[in-house]
Parts: structure tokens; sequence; C-alpha cells
């Protein structure tokens, strides 16, 4: 094993006037050493599609997730989906991105655009091997993983985006890997760069996508600890253990509340620093304490955070608001989504007192909530989550 993961994201449109996307993301973890993701692109768009996709991805990511062999899953699929009669073409594509032990990748591709690979900030042509199987064209390619490197798989509602408006030919992947190029050396997360590209599609489409397009990104990068404390333990003579096992780990420092703070600068001798800088009106000000990474007032924070989190999560219409923010939300939201691929949680159980007035509307369920909250949203982004309750 080495010290490298994979943060994946994904973002889709539905096309115009359809509810339903044609197009399927599945990710599976069978284990801890293996990551499997199928993009899946169902023929036409709306409900037959969408099903045709999402059966799709569903038996391949279920069949790897067995132990299967890539080549008995194609070789499944491409026997049992037909081809249309009047255009030729499959009932349903396929990208499959198998992810072994962070250290080798093996792509499968049916009928679908390419992967992109971006290496060294580069777009590469990796080696690809093109094999019969079940009378169908697929291409196999095994990656030997290196950090930064940047897999993007896509539906071809990507590449078609904006035929007769704004291209003659549609965004040729030969641009959309310029596109990506440009972005690369700024270090965005899996779900931003996908959410960018697929919005550069949007627009390219005039705002009324002419086809389903799905962009799933796969950025390889080292694993990033994080640590954040929230809340004073409810015994007060376990203050010294937990701020001694929270200074003791390795990675970033993040707390949580006034209370908190307070026990933090008294374990590490040095001040408060509180500010009446309010960079936003419902977000209370941030403070500093030498030693501590950041600093930020409790529950209505996080809960801001919890907010952003289920927006990443969704059709992420939300991220400049908090990836250039410089209020305590999004600072922390920076922290956790874009450098921390390892959370640990040190959540205190005490009952703050100034949370007992029946005028306010935060209570200690709220508080514990919010950390099952945030702890599922980041789980779901694909980070490791480890809570200990004092």
């Amino acid at each position: 094993m080495n010290d490298l993961c994979a943060d994946i994201g994904y973002k889709s449109i539905n096309h115009y006037g359809e509810q339903l996307c044609g197009d399927h993301v599945e990710i599976v973890e069978p284990n801890d050493n293996s990551t499997v993701i199928v993009l899946s692109d169902g023929l036409g768009s709306g409900v037959k599609a969408s099903i045709l996709s999402t059966l799709t991805s569903k038996i391949i990511s279920t069949m790897l997730s067995e132990g299967l062999s890539l080549e008995e899953c194609v070789e499944t699929i491409a026997a049992t989906l037909p081809v249309c009669s009047v255009r030729g073409v499959a009932y349903s594509t396929f990208t499959i991105i198998h992810l072994k032990n962070n250290q080798t990748a093996e792509i499968i591709q049916y009928d679908n655009p390419h992967v992109i690979i971006i290496r060294d900030g580069r777009n590469w042509d990796y080696p690809k091997r093109e094999m019969n199987i079940g009378g169908k064209t697929i291409y196999k390619s095994n990656i030997v993983l290196q950090e930064d490197d940047i897999f993007v798989a896509m539906s071809d509602g990507c590449p078609h985006a904006g035929i007769g408006i704004t291209y003659n030919f549609g965004w040729r992947r030969d641009q959309i890997a310029d596109f990506i190029e440009t972005l690369a050396p700024a270090g965005y997360t899996a779900k931003n760069l996908s959410t960018m590209l697929v919005d550069e599609c949007d627009k390219l489409y005039g705002h009324k996508p002419g086809d389903d397009a799905t962009a799933c990104v796969v950025r390889i990068r080292k694993r990033e600890p994080m640590n954040m404390l929230f809340g004073p333990p409810s015994n007060r003579d376990d203050a010294d253990r937990m701020m001694s096992l929270f200074f003791s780990k390795e990675g970033k420092h993040i707390i949580c509340g006034g209370t908190t703070s307070s026990i933090a600068a008294k374990f590490l001798k040095k001040p408060v620093k509180t500010s009446l800088n309010f960079v936003r009106s419902d977000i209370p000000p941030i403070a500093e304490i030498e030693g501590v990474d950041l600093v930020t007032e409790g529950v209505i924070t996080v809960n801001k955070v919890v907010e952003y989190a289920k927006d990443y999560l969704g059709e992420n219409t939300m991220y400049e608001e908090w990836s250039l923010g410089r209020d305590g939300a999004s600072l922390i939201c920076r922290l956790l989504f874009e450098e921390a691929t390892d959370i640990n949680f040190y959540v205190g159980r005490a009952v703050n007192p100034a949370h007992q007035n029946p005028d306010l509307p935060i209570n200690f369920h709220i508080k514990m909530n919010l950390v099952e909250e945030l702890s599922k949203s980041l789980r779901q982004m694909g980070k490791r989550i480890k809570v200990s309750y004092f």
C-alpha cells in the first residue's frame, strides 16, 4: 500500500425537458483496497435510457465487487445488451475505472468517449489495447497511478455540447482535455472539476441540453489527515485527555465553539484572540489561537457546513460561495472538502447552558445530529471518518 487515495466526484445534466437522466454513475468499494467506478449511458434519453444505464452500471459494479474478472463482466453485459437495429449502436455504453490498492487503474471502455487522463499537468495519450468481446469492440488500459493524475470519464453528451450552436462539430475531446488542463493546477476537488465541466457543457447547449451529459472525475492525491474538535467533554476531568489526544494527532486542527476554544487555549497556555469582524451577517466571526489552524463558533457555523456538504453531494450549486468565502463555515468547508482525506472528530457531550434558553432553537440533540449528518456527508465524499465522544 502507498499513501495515495482517490478523490471521486461526478455531475449530470438531463436532456432538456426530461425529468430523468439517461446516464448513471455507480461507485462501489468491495473492500478497502478496491474501488469500482462505472459510468453508463443509455440510448436516447428519459425513462428508458435511465433504466438501461442504471441496470448496466449496477450489474457491472455488482459482478466486479463479487470478484468476477473485468472480462467476464464485460462479456456478460456485451452479450446481454442488444444493438439498436435502426441506429446500429448499443442500447447502453459504459466506462469502467477499477482502482486497486491505490496503485493501479484498469480502464474498460465501450462506445463512450475515451477517458481523458491529465498527467504532469498535460493531456496524456495513454496506451489502449483493443479487444473483441461478444462481438463488440472494447478498449482496455492498465495504468500505474501517480500523484496528481486526473481521470475524466464522460458520456457523449459532453463532446456533443454546442453542436450547431457554439461549434460546428461539438466540443471535441481534445478541447475538453485543454479545458481540464487549465483547471488542473488550481487543485480543485474531483466534484468541483466535474461540476465546472458539466456547467460548461450546459452553457454550450444554451442551457437547453440536446442530450444527457455526465462527467465523472477521479483525482489521485496523497492522504491528508485533519482533526476537528466540537464541544467540551461531559466530564470536566476529561478535558486534558481530550486535548492531549486532539493535539497529538498529525494534520491540521479545527476547533468549533466558544467554550471549547477556551479549554483548548488554557491547555496550550495561549490566549484566544477574538474578532468582531462579521464577514457574513449569518455566520459568527472566527477567532485565533496560536498553534490552531482554525477557530470558529460552534453550532451555527457547523450547521452551515452541513448545508454546504449536502449541496456539494447534490447539484453543487453553492461551491463558488464556500470556495471563495472568508467566513468560518467556508474556511471549514475548504479544509474538509478539498484538503482532508482522513478526518478525526473529537466531540464533547457537555450540555451548553446557553443552549437551554427556550428562545433559542439549539439543544444538545441538534449538536449531536450535526456531527452525525456531517460525518455521513463526508463519508459519501469518500473521506475516512473517525468520531470519538467525550
